[in-house]
């Protein structure tokens, strides 16, 4: 219990930290230092670290191909579920941590769809000629959530010792290559990839002790 509680309040500090970064953003240096006159907090830090890393397109294709991967493993959990369902006959068959896992799925991609709508800024460059938020970055939220996640899955579903090592790093590994991309691809603000790692970090670990706790009980 005082693991899952520590899970919790680190999420909650994480989420805190989040709407306080949100709020900054909208009231601290906040200019129009984006393509068509778009204003961004942090305006002086932001510029300046886009100045310094530019605009490298081969980043950002990478880590969308990374992207699809990420969706990959969300889409393996679900035919595994799937798989179970069919051979058992029935919902209870179902392991109940997919159902958490898929619940989880849900959550990511509501949040990826409110922010979608709700604009906190928009990128440094335009996409395909138009304006498109940016904040949080989407691709660092769903690695560290989805890949975070998948992790989480493998440790337990994987009984090989040294297989389940070598999936649960590779799943690390594209978290910290995905976050890397987005930092000096230029196709966010740094403010945007640090909301990014903390909003997914904040909801891995409600994932996380809501996992703990359906196993406890």
């Amino acid at each position: 219990m005082q693991k899952i509680l520590k899970k919790a309040f680190a999420a909650a500090a994480l989420g805190g930290a989040f709407l306080v970064l949100i709020l900054l953003l909208r009231t601290v240096d906040v200019k129009a230092i984006g393509p068509n006159g778009s204003s961004v907090g942090f305006a002086a830090l932001n510029g300046a670290f886009f100045k310094l890393t530019g605009r490298i397109d081969s980043l950002y294709k990478l880590s969308e191909i990374i992207g699809y991967l990420a969706l990959l493993s969300a889409a393996f959990f679900a035919f595994l579920g799937l798989l179970q369902l069919v051979k058992g006959k029935k919902l209870k068959a179902v392991d109940k941590d997919l159902y958490l896992l898929g619940g989880f799925y849900v959550v990511v991609l509501a949040i990826y769809l409110l922010f979608e709508k709700v604009v906190i800024n928009y990128r440094p460059v335009l996409e395909d000629g138009q304006l498109a938020a940016s904040f949080p970055s989407s691709h660092t939220m769903l690695a560290i959530t989805f890949f975070g996640a998948a992790a989480l899955q493998f440790q337990k579903r994987l009984n090989d010792p040294k297989i389940r090592s070598a999936v649960v790093i590779g799943c690390q590994f594209f978290v910290l290559l995905t976050v890397l991309l987005r930092l000096f691809c230029g196709w966010h603000w740094l403010t945007d990839v640090i909301g990014g790692i903390l909003i997914g970090t904040a909801l891995l670990l409600v994932y996380s002790a809501l996992e703990d706790r359906l196993h406890s009980a």
